[in-house]
Formats: C-alpha cells, sequence, structure tokens
C-alpha cells in the first residue's frame, strides 16, 4: 500500500521537474522573458527566439533530463546489486569503455553521430568483458563483480590517458570537455524514451523482489527471488541505461549516485517509489545543473559534469553526516 506521503513526493518531485524546465527555457546567454518564452512556444513565429528554443534550448533540456533519469534510476539498481552504497553507475568501467571509444571516433574525426555510436559500442564492450570475466565460474558473486569492474575501469582510465597524452592539442579540449560530461552538442530520439519507458517499467515490475534484495541474497532466496537472474537483469539493465547516457552526454558523476540516497532520507525505501522518484529527481537535478552550467559565467559554458561535482561532493558529505551514527 503506498502512503500518503509517498504520493506527496511524487507530486513535489513532478512540480520540481516542470519548474527546472522552465528555468532551463529561460537560462543561457540571450534573456528571452517567461512571457516571450510561452508565447513563441505556442504561436512559433519562426524569429530569433523560436530558433534558440526549438533548435537549442528545449533540446539540450530534453537531453538532460533523459540523461538524469537514466543515471539515477542504473545507481538504484547497481546499489542493490553490489549491496554497496557506494556504487554509482560508473563503477564498473561502463564509462571508461565509452570514453575509449569516443575518444578514439574523435581521433579519426568522424561526425558526431559515429562518435555517439563509438561510445555505445565501447560501453557494451566493456560490459561484456566486466560480465564475461565475472562469470567464469557460474558461482559469481556481487564482490567478484565489482573487483572486476573495478580492474577493468582502471584498465580503461590507463587506455584514456594514453590517448589524451598522445594527441595534438586542437583535439585535447573537446575529449576533456566529452570527459567532464557535455550537452552542448545533446540530443535525444525516440529509442533513447523508450529505453527509459522500458527500463523504469521492467524494474518497477522487479520492485518487490528488489526490495527483498536490498535485505540479503539469503533472505530473497527464502521469499522465492530466483537471485542469480534477478542480479543478470539488474546488471544489463543498469548498463544499458549508464552506456546509453554515457552516450548522450558523456561522463557526468554524482547523479546515480547521491539521488537515491537524497530520496532515501526523504523516506522513500520502498523501490516502487524509489525507482520512479530517482528518475524524476535525477532528471531534474541535471537540468537545473546544466541551467546554471550555461548562465554562471555566459556567454561561456562550463561542462555540467563540472556543476554535478560542485553540487554533488559537499551534497554527499552531507548525507554521509546525517547518516553517521553514534558509537555503540
Amino acid at each position: 500500500m503506498i502512503e500518503r506521503r509517498h504520493i506527496l513526493l511524487l507530486a513535489g518531485l513532478m512540480l520540481l521537474a516542470t519548474l527546472s524546465f522552465v528555468l532551463s527555457l529561460l537560462s543561457g546567454s540571450v534573456n528571452i522573458p517567461l512571457v516571450s518564452v510561452w508565447s513563441t512556444l505556442l504561436l512559433g513565429d519562426g524569429g530569433l527566439e523560436y530558433q534558440i528554443l526549438h533548435e537549442l534550448r528545449i533540446p539540450r533540456t530534453l537531453a538532460a533530463f533523459v540523461t538524469g533519469a537514466m543515471l539515477a534510476l542504473s545507481g538504484v539498481l547497481m546499489q542493490v546489486l553490489l549491496r554497496n552504497p557506494l556504487a554509482d553507475p560508473y563503477i564498473l568501467g561502463i564509462s571508461g569503455g565509452a570514453a575509449v571509444g569516443a575518444l578514439s571516433a574523435m581521433l579519426l574525426g568522424v561526425s558526431s553521430m559515429l562518435i555517439a555510436n563509438a561510445a555505445f559500442l565501447g560501453a557494451l564492450v566493456s560490459v561484456l568483458i566486466v560480465f564475461g570475466l565475472a562469470s567464469l565460474r557460474r558461482d559469481w558473486s556481487s564482490s567478484r563483480l565489482l573487483l572486476t569492474g573495478v580492474v577493468v575501469a582502471a584498465g580503461w582510465g590507463a587506455v584514456i590517458n594514453l590517448l589524451l597524452t598522445t594527441t595534438q592539442s586542437n583535439t585535447v579540449q573537446s575529449m576533456l570537455f566529452w570527459l567532464m560530461g557535455d550537452l552542448s552538442q545533446s540530443r535525444v530520439a525516440i529509442g533513447h524514451y523508450a529505453l527509459l519507458l522500458a527500463g523504469l517499467g521492467l524494474t518497477l515490475a522487479l520492485a518487490r523482489p528488489l526490495n527483498a534484495l536490498a535485505h540479503g541474497e539469503l533472505n530473497a532466496a527464502a521469499l522465492g527471488v530466483n537471485v542469480g537472474r534477478l542480479k543478470v537483469i539488474l546488471y544489463f539493465s543498469a548498463a544499458a541505461l549508464t552506456a546509453t547516457a554515457v552516450t548522450i552526454a558523456g561522463t557526468v558523476g554524482f547523479v546515480g549516485l547521491i539521488v537515491p540516497h537524497m530520496l532515501r532520507l526523504l523516506g522513500a525505501r520502498d523501490h516502487r517509489i524509489l525507482l520512479p522518484a530517482s528518475a524524476l529527481l535525477g532528471g531534474s537535478f541535471l537540468v537545473l545543473a546544466d541551467s546554471l552550467a550555461r548562465s554562471i559565467i555566459a556567454p561561456q559554458q562550463l561542462p555540467v559534469g563540472v556543476l554535478t561535482a560542485l553540487i554533488g561532493v559537499p551534497a554527499f558529505l552531507l548525507i554521509l553526516q546525517h547518516n553517521r551514527r553514534p558509537p555503540a
């Protein structure tokens, strides 16, 4: 039974998402009043403000929301899968593989579409490597998966450093922007929306098994949960969401780490509430961070990953302080 406070929480998060969208449309180097935004969207006169909204701000806002929602949802799944509160979407080396694919494509001077495809291919290769190595024995465990992912991530990090140090200077800046998370060229297609909705629907269908798994594998097995199958579903679902988010916006940190913790502090521990709430808050958080990235030093823009780190570090420290218990 969903409690009244959970309904209020979801309603508040939907209101926050709406406000973040409005603020994003108002933010940027060109000042567009709120009245002009509504009239431009409704009338569509084809002028400068219309072009700014429809060609720049609306696509970027949608890309930020979808990316943030995917990362937050993936963070929830990773924390349950690994039973580690410090787990985030990038902990298993997925972003490293995507980065190597994207940076390699940049070195070849290909189009942005091919860069996104190369990033997704790199992420897929990393997923298969980690899962293959972790499941060499049929009794693969979460700890084995975590250790394998950390080692593979370190390997990808070495390859990234090699690419950066051997690249001509005129390409390094674009590569660094991608690594720090950049939404300036990001666009989302119907497939991205479909994947987000499919991931949310699948995980909501597994909410009760997820609640059981969060209390330990033995407890989940005692309640009739097929733990092995559930872990495989969680891994590949989180991997697909993370890989897609990385192809859209590069490496954007802290969204998948702090959003689930913030919601648990607000009482959303039931995954029937935590999953949709994470998608809403993660999307809103990244939209707001991107609005700041476009406004702080306008007309210049900061990589959105810089803003999420600046916000995420103190936020996570506050969460740790709140969760600290006095010694017995």
